[in-house]
């Protein structure tokens, strides 16, 4: 009996161990533009992570009725036209985080930084988890966003450090809606545009500002319709990559319909041979806030981008 009880603890440390291992890899490989390549990005079929389909299931009974705001189409004309408001709004400043959530592990990564929604271009900073990165490459992430383009400096093995990657986002898997440890800010008020299934929740409070909270599901099909032309092709290539599958947000929108705090939920299966087999969630979410604030994004020269090839971060 104490034979069998010792090796049910140490397959359980071993578990533990291997969950906790699993969750620093892919942290990392989120920050470092690493994450597609050996995951699956599942439609139903492949079953919700059990955190995000409880979520659902939590919030969908939490609504609040308030007037017009309980009216479901409504509700969903608001939050579709959310990226609208924010291309008025012109600039802010943004702030980010991208949670992962694995076999019980959870780690962060947060960015911060400002963007002119106008242009569209913007600029993030991007943190790794020392404890996921390890010292070597805890280091901050430069990423600028341009349509179509993400450039990135610090990012990879062998790059000189004065050296930008850029990366297609068209190419990307997940339409770097994942990819690099932080969603676009504007990508992620365009996936509104494929809101259904809308509830409004009731009135909260972001950054001392009085918001709308609104809750619901995204078709991301319907989301590349409605983007504009210049957008379509990441959020295409997101479109097949999650096929079928659900992305639950909230969506926080001050009284001018702009969005102070925008969340995503999305479920990620590894498919390597050591994957674990439960799904991984991640939460992805962006606050806005300083609309006005004088922000500056200079995209890199062409002479200042790297062309050779990126090695795999040390783990």
């Amino acid at each position: 009996m104490v034979a069998r009880r010792a090796a049910r603890e140490s397959r359980g440390r071993r578990g533990r161990g291997e969950s906790a291992a699993v969750a620093r890899s892919v942290a990392c490989a989120v920050a470092l533009g690493l994450l597609v390549s050996g995951c699956a990005l599942p439609g139903r079929a492949a079953g919700e992570a059990p955190e995000l389909r409880d979520s659902m299931k939590r919030l969908s009974g939490q609504a609040r009725p308030a007037g017009d705001e309980a009216d479901p189409g409504r509700a969903r004309a608001v939050v579709r036209g959310a990226a609208r408001t924010l291309a008025r709004a012109g600039r802010a400043r943004v702030r980010t985080s991208m949670e992962t959530l694995s076999g019980g592990t959870r780690l962060t990564i947060h960015g911060a930084g400002g963007y002119d929604f106008a242009r569209p271009a913007g600029r993030l900073t991007v943190l790794v988890p020392e404890d996921a990165a390890g010292a070597a490459e805890h280091r901050p992430i430069t990423e600028v966003f341009s349509p179509g383009a993400l450039f990135m400096k610090n990012r990879g093995a062998g790059v000189p450090s004065d050296k930008w990657v850029q990366l297609a986002t068209a190419r990307l898997a997940d339409g770097n809606l994942l990819t690099n440890g932080a969603t676009d800010p504007l990508a992620a008020a365009e996936l509104l545009g494929g809101a259904r299934e809308v509830t409004y929740m009731q009135e909260e409070r972001v950054g001392g500002v009085r918001v709308k909270h609104y809750w619901g599901t995204i078709d991301l099909g319907r989301a590349v319709h409605a983007a504009p032309a210049r957008d379509r092709g990441p959020l295409a290539t997101a479109a097949k990559g999650f096929s079928g599958g659900t992305v639950a947000f909230d969506a926080y929108l001050d009284e001018q319909g702009r969005p102070r705090r925008l969340r995503h939920r999305f479920s990620v299966t590894s498919t390597g041979p050591s994957a674990p087999r439960a799904p991984m969630t991640v939460t992805s979410t962006v606050e806005l806030y300083d609309f006005g604030a004088d922000v500056d994004v200079e995209l890199p020269d062409a002479a200042d981008i790297y062309a050779g090839k990126v090695g795999s971060p040390r783990n």
